[in-house]
C-alpha cells in the first residue's frame, strides 16, 4: 500500500508539472518564472520521496521486531521451563515471661523453617520443611519437618510419600506456622505427648472431589508408621506420634480426613485412625514386641472454619471462627513389663478473631481444654491476643494466656505473657 501511495504522488505531482507548463507556454509567460516553479515542485518532490523512504524504513523495522517477537514467544527454554525451584517459609522471635518466675521474663528466638520445592512439569513435587530452633542453652536443634515426594496423578488426586504433616484435623497440617496462627503459641494438646499426632512417615493419596452444585470438598487418605507410647512410673505417660522412620510393631495406621466445603467461607472436617503402637521404656528403648506386644491405637476428630467476608455484613466483616476436637486411645494389656490399663488423650479448642475495619489491628480470644492421661498435664487455658498485621505475611502479637491446671507448680498452672513478631516469605 505504501508504494501504491508512492506512485500516486509520482503521478499528482508530474500532472501538476504538466497543467503548470501547458498553462505557462499558452500564456507566452517568461521562461525564467517557469523554470523557477519547476525548481520548486521538484523540491517538494524531493521531500516527499524522503518522506516515503522514512516510512519503508520503519515499516521494515517494526516488522523485523514483530518477527523477533514471534520467535522469542515459540522458545519454551525460558517461558515454560522443565523444572521449577522455589523457597518459601517462616520465621519468629519474641519476649515470654512467666508469672512467679521471679525475673524479667526471656527473649526468644522461635524458629526459623525455610521450605523448598523443586517442581518437575505437571507432573511431581519434592518439598521439604526444615526446622531450625535455638534451644534454653544456646544449642541449635534442626529437624526435618516433613519431606515428600508428590505425584500430581490428575486434577483431583495426589499421591503423596515420605514424611508428612498429619493429615488430622486442621492445626497441624495448615494453621501451625506461626505467621498463620493468630496466638503466638499452640492450643495445649497439640504438641508432644499430646492428643493430635504431629506428623508420619508413610503415603496418602490427597486431593479434591468435583464440584457439585457449587459444594467443593477436600480429602487425605493415608498409611503410615505407627506411633509410640511412653511408659513410665507403671502406667503410659503420653504419645509420641512424630514420624518414625522405622514402625517398631510392624504394624500400620492407616487413616485420614474429609472435609466439606458447603459455602466459601465454611469449612467442617472430620477425622480418624486406627492402628497399632509400640511402647517405649522410661529409658527410651523399644520394648521387645515379642515379650510386651502392641496396643490398640484410634484417634479421632472434627474440626471447622467460618469466616466473614461479605460486603453486605458491614462491621461484623472480618471475624473469623475456628475450632477443632481430637481424641486419641490407647488400648490396654494385662501382659509384659509394661502391663497397664489403657489411656486416652483429648484435646479441644475454639478460637475467635477479629480484624478492626479500616485499621491493621486484630483481636484474637481462644479457649482450650487439654485432658492428659497424666493429671499434671491436664490443662484449661483462656488466651487473649492483639494483633497488628504489618502486611499480610509480617505479623507482631501481644498475648496473655491464663492457665489452669490440677498440678498447682506446674507449668500447665502458670500464666504467660508473649511477644512475637512472626514473617512468611
Amino acid at each position: 500500500m505504501k508504494n501504491a501511495g508512492y506512485q500516486s504522488g509520482m503521478v499528482g505531482l508530474a500532472a501538476s508539472i504538466g497543467l503548470v507548463l501547458s498553462a505557462q507556454v499558452h500564456a507566452d509567460t517568461d521562461y525564467d518564472a517557469l523554470k523557477a516553479q519547476v525548481e520548486v515542485l521538484q523540491k517538494q518532490l524531493e521531500e516527499v520521496q524522503e518522506q516515503l523512504i522514512a516510512q519503508e524504513k520503519e515499516s521494515v523495522s517494526r516488522e523485523d521486531m514483530r518477527q523477533l517477537e514471534k520467535e522469542v514467544a515459540k522458545s519454551s527454554e525460558w517461558r515454560s521451563p522443565n523444572t521449577l525451584i522455589h523457597m518459601a517459609g517462616y520465621g519468629d522471635v519474641g519476649y515470654e515471661k512467666t508469672d512467679g518466675d521471679g525475673d524479667d521474663g526471656s527473649f526468644k528466638v522461635g524458629n526459623f523453617a525455610p521450605i523448598f520445592h523443586f517442581q518437575y512439569r505437571d507432573l511431581v513435587m519434592l518439598e521439604a520443611e526444615l526446622e531450625i530452633t535455638v534451644e534454653d542453652d544456646g544449642e541449635t536443634d534442626t529437624e526435618l519437618e516433613y519431606m515428600t515426594i508428590d505425584y500430581f496423578m490428575n486434577d483431583y488426586v495426589t499421591l503423596v510419600g515420605g514424611k508428612f504433616l498429619s493429615p488430622v484435623g486442621q492445626f497441624r497440617q495448615n494453621i501451625h506456622p506461626s505467621w498463620i496462627n493468630k496466638m503466638a503459641s499452640a492450643p495445649p494438646g497439640f504438641g508432644h505427648d499430646g492428643a493430635a499426632p504431629v506428623s508420619d512417615v508413610g503415603f496418602q493419596l490427597r486431593g479434591g472431589l468435583p464440584t457439585f452444585a457449587n459444594v467443593r470438598t477436600s480429602y487425605a487418605i493415608y498409611v503410615s508408621n505407627g506411633p509410640t507410647l511412653n511408659f513410665e512410673d507403671g502406667g503410659l505417660e503420653g504419645i509420641d506420634a512424630e514420624g518414625f522412620n522405622k514402625d517398631a510393631d510392624g504394624d500400620k495406621v492407616f487413616g485420614g480426613r474429609f472435609a466439606i466445603l458447603p459455602v466459601s467461607s465454611l469449612e467442617i472436617g472430620l477425622s480418624g485412625a486406627t492402628g497399632k503402637a509400640a511402647v517405649n521404656r522410661d529409658d527410651g528403648e523399644s520394648i521387645d514386641i515379642k515379650d510386651e506386644g502392641n496396643r490398640d491405637y484410634d484417634v479421632y476428630g472434627a474440626d471447622f472454619s467460618y469466616e466473614l467476608r461479605s460486603l453486605d455484613v458491614g462491621w461484623f466483616q472480618g471475624l473469623g471462627f475456628r475450632g477443632e476436637y481430637v481424641k486419641s486411645k490407647v488400648g490396654s494389656t494385662e501382659t509384659g513389663m509394661a502391663a497397664s490399663a489403657g489411656a486416652d488423650w483429648s484435646t479441644w479448642y475454639t478460637q475467635a478473631a477479629y480484624r478492626i475495619p479500616l485499621t491493621q489491628f486484630e483481636g484474637v480470644v481462644r479457649y482450650t481444654d487439654f485432658d492428659s492421661a497424666v493429671d499434671s498435664a491436664d490443662q484449661e487455658q483462656w488466651a487473649l491476643g492483639i494483633n497488628y498485621l504489618f502486611s499480610n505475611n509480617f505479623i507482631g502479637k501481644l498475648n496473655y494466656e491464663w492457665n489452669d491446671g490440677i498440678d498447682k507448680d506446674s507449668s500447665a498452672d502458670s500464666n504467660r505473657f508473649l511477644f512475637q513478631l512472626a514473617y512468611g516469605f
